[in-house]
């Protein structure tokens, strides 16, 4: 009877059950159907072009700052850009014992201007530096804004020692040293050696600065050194056997 039925079905446009005695379960969709129509969600169109627009400097800003870079590389010495001035060449000397075989004139050093443009050799210079990031700018960092030039008393000078007659050449007159005498500050203070030794708001940081010189230079002499460095810290790099010489 049952198969009378189906017969009849199909005969007349039916769609035909197969036989089975468990239930039709129907066919799960494939993953990759499935994904195909979810829905993204929509950008609105404003911010999907602020997201795509390139982060650029203006090509004038641009300029400005390769034009920069190529001054400071251009008026660099010693292949630091830390060190401004320009390279001098052979200095000679009115007394036998002086000059400088290859002289820069220093301008800056680390960022930091000179009160004048300095004679000296490149390893003194290089010890400048050295000095003036370890000891110089941390030493004044909370004072007065920070350390923005410093004030040259003496630099090269081919003479002797103290200028005393009959005494050894000067490091002075071969390029080796300088003398520092005062500090500016970024808010316009004026720090000299000669009152800032002393005094209570500087002191410590003045003599931060002479211990912070002993290593870099192989000779540091400071107000308690003599009665010819009372208001000047003297910085060489002349080599001594026993190390360097700190007073």
């Amino acid at each position: 009877m049952m198969r009378a039925v189906l017969m009849l079905l199909m005969l007349n446009g039916g769609v035909a059950l197969a036989e089975r005695d468990d239930p039709v379960r129907p066919t799960a969709r494939p993953l990759v159907e499935v994904a195909a129509v979810q829905v993204r969600p929509q950008i609105r169109p404003e911010i999907k072009a602020l997201s795509l627009r390139p982060l650029v400097r203006p090509k004038s800003l641009e300029q400005k700052a390769m034009a920069k870079r190529r001054a400071v590389r251009r008026g660099s010495v010693c292949g630091d850009v830390d060190l401004q001035g320009e390279v001098v060449g052979a200095v000679p000397g009115r007394i036998r014992g002086c000059g400088i075989p290859d002289a820069i004139r220093l301008k800056s050093v680390a960022g930091v201007r000179l009160s004048q443009e300095a004679l000296m050799d490149c390893r003194t210079a290089v010890a400048l530096k050295t000095w003036v990031n370890n000891g110089a700018k941390p030493a004044l960092q909370s004072i007065g804004g920070g350390l923005d030039r410093l004030r040259v008393a003496a630099h090269y000078s081919c003479r002797t020692r103290n200028n005393q007659p009959g005494a050894k050449i000067s490091e002075h007159g071969k390029g080796r040293a300088i003398d520092i005498s005062a500090f500016y500050l970024r808010d316009g203070t004026e720090v000299s050696v000669l009152t800032g030794w002393n005094a209570r708001s500087t002191s410590r940081a003045m003599r931060q600065m002479h211990r912070a010189a002993c290593g870099p230079f192989g000779t540091v002499l400071g107000p308690e050194s003599d009665r010819f460095h009372r208001d000047h810290f003297h910085f060489d790099t002349a080599q001594h056997r026993g190390g360097a010489y700190c007073r």
